[in-house]
């Protein structure tokens, strides 16, 4: 039979005729079929292989991590859609995520709302502050609000806290820092430079009472020799007494003649740290790099006044409005308050009995 016969019974060209001859002339039929199913098997197994690669793909534009919360997955679903422009099904299915959580997200409360707000609001004012301490300013202003629920809005308003580096410190032997078990037993002092706008140096004397963590002084000029400190520590002390104990390091003034005088006609007993060892009065080291994080670094001080003025609200704020967490989470102030309370009532219940 001649081929454009047969082409015209079996309805298909001569061209194709030629075509499959040269594709498989000289094959028997079995190998034929053979060939055609190892064919559409291969591509299938193209398509998987690309709609893997699109997976991996999608994971990496969309995820980059692991997504655990509904907001993540539908955060991750919208950039898959946008970034590869595959379907909406399709990316919610990699994220993990049903249509209907991608296509109607939650709508907030007004309550919860402004406590987003107030949260906001809080971590720009002290910036030191976490969400523990914003819970507990929270629970001051009488928001009932538990800790987990501030840690998740605090991480909805992608806010944190700069992690500080950690400082190398020696090895060598530390004393022990004995702590103190009521008010006034031990004063520690210490000095924190800033400067002015203009560049002129400022110091700032520091001190603090070991058991209730208070801030005693925070006085600010130019320069402070021994006679200034011993100056500013007579007038703390006529509100609030002479303390039992003042731990310093060896500055030139705390070793000076006149502070030195002073203490011994006081009877207040000086307590020396070692040489480069401050970890022996932590409780002023912890201070000051609060009132360096939380005062100083916050802002530029034009005068001299202003620093004043500017650090005295910073300490009324740290006595009476900052919780302190080793203080079960109150202010000192009242921490202090609660101690006076507790021992006047001590010394009262004999007398009752």
């Amino acid at each position: 039979m001649a081929i454009k016969e047969l082409c015209r019974l079996g309805g298909f060209s001569d061209a194709t005729f030629y075509k499959l001859r040269a594709k498989f002339g000289g094959m028997q039929a079995s190998e034929a079929t053979r060939l055609r199913d190892i064919e559409s098997e291969n591509a299938k197994l193209k398509k998987l292989l690309a709609e893997a690669h699109l997976h991996i793909e999608a994971l990496k534009v969309g995820l980059g991590g692991k997504a655990l919360t509904p907001q993540a997955r539908r955060q991750a679903a919208a950039r898959m859609v946008e970034e590869l422009s595959i379907s909406e099904r399709r990316a919610c299915r990699y994220a993990g995520l049903s249509r209907t959580s991608y296509r109607e997200p939650p709508n907030m409360d007004e309550a919860t709302a402004s406590l987003i707000t107030r949260i906001v609001e809080l971590a720009h004012e002290r910036r030191r502050f976490g969400y523990r301490r914003i819970q507990d300013l929270l629970s001051l202003e009488g928001h009932q609000v538990d800790h987990k629920r501030v840690w998740r809005l605090y991480k909805l308003a992608n806010l944190s806290v700069r992690k500080r580096r950690k400082v190398k410190r020696g090895t060598g032997e530390r004393q022990p820092l004995a702590a103190s078990r009521h008010i006034n037993e031990t004063w520690s002092m210490d000095f924190v430079m800033d400067a002015l706008s203009n560049g002129r140096r400022i110091k700032c004397l520091t001190v603090v009472d070991d058991f209730s963590r208070e801030c005693v002084e925070i006085a600010v000029d130019h320069g402070m020799g021994g006679e200034y400190v011993v100056r500013l520590l007579d007038q703390a002390a006529q509100f609030r007494g002479y303390p039992l104990a003042i731990r310093t390091d060896q500055g030139p003034e705390f070793t000076s003649r006149a502070f030195v005088a002073w203490a011994a006609a006081r009877g207040v007993r000086h307590l020396l740290n070692d040489a480069g060892c401050p970890t022996q009065n932590a409780y002023i080291e912890s201070f000051n790099g609060k009132f360096r994080d939380e005062c100083l670094n916050e802002q530029w001080f034009e005068s001299l006044a202003q620093a004043r003025r500017e650090i005295a609200r910073w300490r009324r704020d740290y006595n009476e409005v900052r919780p302190h967490s080793s203080l079960g989470r109150i202010p000192p102030a009242r921490f202090a308050a609660l101690h006076r309370q507790r021992a006047g009532d001590a010394r009262q219940s004999p007398e009752i009995k």
